[in-house]
């Protein structure tokens, strides 16, 4: 089970037309799914449509790397972590965990978020109040260990 220092999003049901041919949940809805949640995250960072919207300001996610742990079907539901692993005045670095309904960790998503002025668009400074957000989130969250995966890399091991 997750962390209480974690941001945990609501619950979200897996959808029909994610289903692939082999009857579990398709790559790409994992994405979709990581995305929820860390769009309920940044709501509470300041971040959102409304945030774009009044201040020509923003989040692009430069990289975004997964791991697929257990599979999920149709009729589950998940919860997502979210949690500050870096940070700088443009930048986060952050990490999710897919937790389905029972307790269970489904997969692992793990991202490098730019700030951006969409008048660019341009990497920018986060405003002093978003970042004050991010450091605090981040400063919330200092005391857990890094999390195992964080950071790996993909590649095959050679035989011996």
């Amino acid at each position: 089970m997750p962390d209480p220092r974690l941001f945990m999003s609501s619950l979200h049901a897996i959808e029909p037309g994610w289903i692939d041919y082999n009857n579990h949940l398709n790559m790409g809805y994992y994405t979709v799914l990581f995305d929820r949640g860390a769009d309920e995250a940044y709501a509470t960072l300041g971040f959102g449509p409304d945030y774009a919207n009044e201040r020509g300001l923003t989040t692009y996610t430069a990289e975004f790397h997964i791991r697929y742990l257990r599979e999920l079907k149709l009729g589950d539901k998940v919860r997502i972590s979210f949690r500050i692993v870096g940070h700088d005045k443009k930048r986060f670095h952050s990490f999710q965990e897919m937790f389905h309904e029972d307790g269970w960790l489904a997969a692992t998503g793990e991202s490098m978020v730019l700030h951006v002025d969409m008048s660019g668009p341009r990497v920018a400074p986060l405003p002093d109040d978003i970042l004050k957000n991010v450091s605090a989130m981040a400063q919330a969250q200092a005391g857990l260990p890094k999390p195992d995966a964080a950071g790996a890399s993909i590649g095959l091991r050679r035989a011996h």
